[in-house]
């Protein structure tokens, strides 16, 4: 199909609930794609943090087809290989205890508050299950993971919400207003992406961290979008000095393929007992291969090159007109700009580069394998669109 064609199916048959840019992807190869009329972009997206490994990755697509040649789908009704192994590959990279498997983002934030009222309810029976989120963050599209998103902007029109959700700014006092006795979780992004990408202050985190052990309050961290190497370490937490109680992840976890994981430490990792929750789709067997080729690449030289790619792109980026500051931490960029950042996003388009933005500013999360070249080709692109 040609792109006008795609796009009057799009808009003939799909929900109106995408804004798209006016294209359409068809292929490519680690971060260069090409769209249905032949055209190339570098990718400064790689789908929203999830393509870590870029298009076409060779490895990842061994291992997706050596599952395929297998089986697709295995019910939870019965163990599968994939499953554990992936299981047991997470808990010994973080030292968490348990892994419950979903399909995205949303669904493991959803499945951590779950758990966290559930632990609470277990230990100190009803009336102590509130759960304290931060102003600007964004925990999901469920119904409870949505009135975790401390945006209003997200609340408009799908309430009432869940109860006993409160929000904070991002210091401990606050946090302690917010909260109460009848608080059992606080959940957090060490870097809130949507709203800005903006990294959590250090000295708060590690605080906060404190404050939920002496009062046996779950922390939460998610890491949908920064987990998974993005930011130079194979989750976020970890450059914090922390150890949550619960952590969540998405995205990049399976490299292009639906899954979501929450890990479970010490302290809650019985919070869970046979029914308490499920998930068709959760753990599937290709989905986990994927994430298994995905984790064992996430080494420590690995993890020094996208430090390294990162140092390059930043200072690249702080010296581009236009720009006033660079946000974020690793390869999960924010660039506040003295231009519209959406002009900008489209701008790019038009010119072979595929960037996004959160609220006013531009956000850079290309593919971890992004070569130098690829890198130079995109930051070209854009100064001049900034110029």
């Amino acid at each position: 199909m040609n792109f006008q064609e795609i796009r009057e199916l799009d808009g003939e048959y799909l929900a109106r609930t995408y804004a798209r840019y006016p294209v359409a992807l068809v292929g490519g190869k680690n971060a260069t794609l090409t769209d249905s009329e032949g055209k190339e972009y570098i990718d400064f997206g790689a789908g929203i943090a999830v393509n870590i490994f870029g298009a076409n990755d060779e490895e990842w697509k061994a291992a997706v087809i050596e599952q395929l040649g297998k089986i697709q789908h295995v019910s939870n009704y019965y163990y599968a290989e994939p499953q554990v192994k992936l299981a047991r590959l997470l808990c010994e990279r973080t030292g968490a205890k348990r892994v419950f498997f979903s399909n995205s983002g949303g669904e493991a934030n959803e499945c951590a508050l779950k758990a966290a009222r559930k632990y609470s309810f277990m230990k100190y029976g009803a009336g102590r299950s509130r759960i304290v989120s931060l102003k600007d963050s964004f925990h999901g599209r469920t119904l409870f993971t949505l009135t975790a998103t401390g945006q209003e902007e997200f609340h408009k029109y799908f309430g009432p919400f869940v109860p006993d959700v409160s929000y904070a700014e991002a210091n401990i006092a606050d946090v302690k207003r917010a909260a109460g006795e009848d608080t059992c979780a606080v959940i957090i992004e060490c870097v809130q992406g949507e709203s800005g990408v903006t990294a959590l202050d250090q000295g708060f985190v590690k605080e906060l961290a404190a404050w939920c052990a002496e009062s046996d309050v779950l922390l939460i961290c998610d890491e949908v979008q920064c987990g998974n190497g993005r930011c130079g370490t194979l989750y976020a937490y970890e450059q914090y000095g922390i150890t949550p109680d619960i952590v969540t992840t998405a995205k990049g976890l399976a490299g292009g393929l639906p899954i979501g994981a929450c890990l479970f430490f010490k302290r809650a990792e019985n919070a869970f007992s046979a029914g308490d929750h499920g998930s068709t789709f959760g753990g599937n067997p290709v989905s986990c291969a994927a994430a298994i080729n995905v984790i064992s690449r996430i080494t420590k030289d690995f993890l020094l090159e996208v430090q390294g790619k990162a140092a390059y792109l930043r200072a690249k980026l702080k010296n581009l007109d236009g720009v006033r500051a660079v946000t974020g931490l690793g390869m999960m960029i924010g660039l506040d700009l003295d231009k519209d950042a959406k002009q900008v996003a489209a701008a790019c388009l038009e010119h072979g580069l595929l960037v996004l933005t959160a609220h006013k500013r531009l956000r850079l999360v290309p593919p971890l394998t992004i070569t130098k070249t690829e890198m130079d080709e995109g930051l070209s692109i854009l100064r001049e669109v900034l110029r």
